[in-house]
């Protein structure tokens, strides 16, 4: 299963989507949140610049959005219950629906490179919790202590909801708004790839999973219509095997990467509370990047390598 051998390449990333108010989103912190998607976007573009693979950009993308603390996936990820972080990733590549992931698992460093490994070095697609760290442990992935994890402003968070029956989409609430992190992209052999990671909800409890590691809620690539890579109120997301629907979209009734992107993130997730967005890539490499909220941290790139980012609803958007 290829893609169209175009030569043309994309990639889009995001950081999370939520109910966002510009009116507390200062300069320096709006400046911060850019930079880094547009890192993101960068390190993985520059894969694809010199004819790498979709599933490596995705996952050096998302690698930089773990690997800083302002977003809710790796390093940044929220406390659960227990004062613990439990993260989930995956990835999925589109030219054989091969696809890793990982979901509850703690310490370790770069969970979407676990996932990744899931993929490649096993016979399986999901792994959990004590599991997927002693599979970490196997193949000699980093790992991290808990204070490499730990955020004052995290940890905030988890203090007011602390012993409470309350959970907090880290995305939705108060005055700074992190999210779920992903990217997608489309290499210049025609291969499509989706990549995703968050740390979950705060004071999150019983092993919670949402949907970024399940493939077909929040993460989906497929050679023959797009990659897809969602945030948002989790459970809707998996309710309405949101990812896939994209997908089914294009292939059964013929839409267009925007028509079905319209049509999951505004007509089905609302009636099921599905607050959030998703970033895509069609195998002609347009991007579309949507949400129903009032804003996603994003970023994008295209064949010429012009690094677009964004918060709100502006110009630029493709």
């Amino acid at each position: 299963m290829t893609g169209p051998t175009t030569g043309h390449t994309a990639i889009a990333v995001h950081g999370g989507a939520g109910t966002l108010d510009p009116s507390v989103l200062a300069p320096e912190q709006e400046a911060a949140y850019r930079a880094a998607l547009g890192t993101a976007v960068q390190r993985g573009h520059a894969v694809l610049a010199q004819g790498g693979g979709a599933l490596d950009a995705v996952e050096v993308a998302v690698r930089v959005l773990e690997d800083t603390p302002l977003f809710n996936a790796g390093r940044g990820s929220v406390f659960n219950a227990q004062g613990k972080h439990e993260m989930d990733a995956a990835v999925m590549q589109g030219k054989d629906l091969r696809a890793g992931a990982v979901a509850g698992v703690q310490n370790v460093k770069n969970p979407v490179s676990l996932a990744r490994l899931v993929m490649e070095k096993s016979n399986h697609v999901l792994l959990s919790g004590h599991g997927a760290f002693e599979f970490a442990h196997l193949h000699k992935q980093p790992l991290e202590d808990d204070a490499y994890f730990f955020d004052q402003f995290r940890h905030d968070q988890w203090q007011e909801v602390r012993g409470s029956e309350q959970v907090r989409l880290d995305h939705s609430m108060g005055e700074k708004k992190f999210g779920t992190v992903g990217a997608v992209a489309l290499d210049r052999h025609g291969n499509l790839a989706a990549a995703t990671s968050t740390g979950g909800m705060t004071n999150k409890r019983w092993g919670r999973i949402g949907d970024s590691p399940v493939i077909g809620a929040g993460t989906y690539a497929n050679n023959e219509t797009c990659a897809i890579s969602c945030t948002g109120n989790g459970e809707a997301f998996l309710r309405a095997a949101a990812a896939h629907d994209v997908h089914a979209l294009m292939a059964y009734k013929g839409l267009t990467l925007e028509e079905a992107v319209r049509i999951v993130v505004h007509e089905k997730l609302p009636p099921l509370d599905g607050e959030g967005g998703l970033i895509a890539v069609d195998r002609h490499g347009r991007l579309v990047l949507d949400f129903n909220c009032t804003g996603m941290y994003r970023g994008w790139a295209a064949t010429d390598g012009a690094v677009h980012t964004a918060i709100f609803r502006e110009g630029g958007r493709p």
